[in-house]
């Protein structure tokens, strides 16, 4: 089956949104904002991130958090194992290490669940509107 990110799928199926001309200008600056090449890639994104976020129960932003979190506090014990190494005292890594793959597993799930995205860096003229942006 192809793949729906690939930009070589035909996109035969049309979805409209009705927006005021302020909405879509917002929009079309929010997605330029964000490196996309279209406000239709964008909204596209927004789209695939919530299937996912239905698919895995949970948002992709709070489980990106989590794993930062752990990364930090796993970081904090490797530290600490270094220091108490350097001191020459005996280190027992085993647990930190299991936490270290257990963190990689499920960072390893999450992007898998990630498709890749093309995104170009657009610089918005100084005049254009401000774009506020939700997330």
């Amino acid at each position: 089956m192809p793949d729906a990110s690939s930009p070589s799928h035909y996109r035969s199926s049309r979805l409209s949104v009705r927006a005021s001309p302020t909405e879509l200008e917002r929009w079309n600056n929010a997605a330029h904002a964000l490196g996309h090449v279209t406000t239709a890639a964008w909204v596209r994104t927004l789209l695939h991130d919530a299937e996912i976020s239905h698919r895995s129960r949970g948002d992709i932003g709070s489980e990106i958090r989590g794993l930062r979190s752990e990364l930090s506090r796993i970081g904090n014990n490797l530290n600490q194992l270094a220091h108490a190494a350097h001191l020459g005292d005996a280190v027992a890594c085993a647990e930190t290490l299991q936490h270290i793959d257990c963190l990689k597993d499920r960072t390893d799930s999450l992007l898998k669940t990630l498709r890749p995205t093309r995104t170009r860096r657009v610089k918005l003229p100084s005049h254009s509107a401000p774009v506020h942006l939700v997330h």
